[in-house]
């Protein structure tokens, strides 16, 4: 994540108009909006499309963006707006349809790795949203407690809590599998 100075004035670059600075918007705060996204959304595929729609909508709306070195924040809030709605509007067209199971078919020679995948996706969906956003923010994309802090709105000492429970509660739900993998 760029610094609040470097990020100040990218910001403002793209009020201004600038289209170079859009593109790095974007480029900088894709994977972060689809880890905000995900937690809510719960499919990656929606995740991804809801991310990119946010930005789309974050770009157009860029000039009410008051602080520009509050500019996760404000984008996040965006990405979580978005994908709440999102998902009302998935549950209208979901009613009577049968689960989805995986997204995707298992076509790989490693089917470990698809039941791995598929575990810490389960284990994910049990870590409520600010631990889920905060686990991918800081493992997924190297943010530091200091930028999850500002822009999820909580405090470092809230972030760092936030990701010790959420890494407890991942490794007590792979424990039960591993124990019964080795026997």
């Amino acid at each position: 994540m760029p610094d609040d100075d470097a990020l100040t004035v990218l910001v403002t670059r793209a009020q201004r108009g600038e289209p170079a600075a859009f593109e790095a918007l974007a480029r900088r705060f894709l994977r972060p909006a689809y880890a905000v996204a995900l937690p809510i959304v719960k499919r990656p595929s929606d995740a991804e499309d809801v991310a990119q729609e946010a930005l789309i909508i974050a770009c157009e709306r860029v000039g009410t963006c008051r602080e520009p070195a509050r500019f996760a924040a404000w984008l996040f809030q965006i990405v979580r707006n978005h994908a709440r709605n999102w998902l009302a509007r998935r549950r209208l067209r979901d009613v009577g349809a049968e689960p989805a199971a995986a997204e995707q078919p298992d076509t790989g020679p490693a089917p470990d790795a698809h039941a791995f995948r598929s575990q810490l996706l389960a284990a994910l969906e049990e870590l409520g949203e600010a631990q889920q956003q905060v686990v991918l923010l800081h493992d997924l994309d190297g943010w530091t407690h200091q930028e999850i802090a500002d822009a999820l709105g909580i405090s470092v000492v809230m972030s760092r809590q936030h990701l010790f429970q959420a890494r407890q509660r991942l490794r007590a739900g792979f424990a039960p599998n591993a124990a019964g993998a080795r026997s």
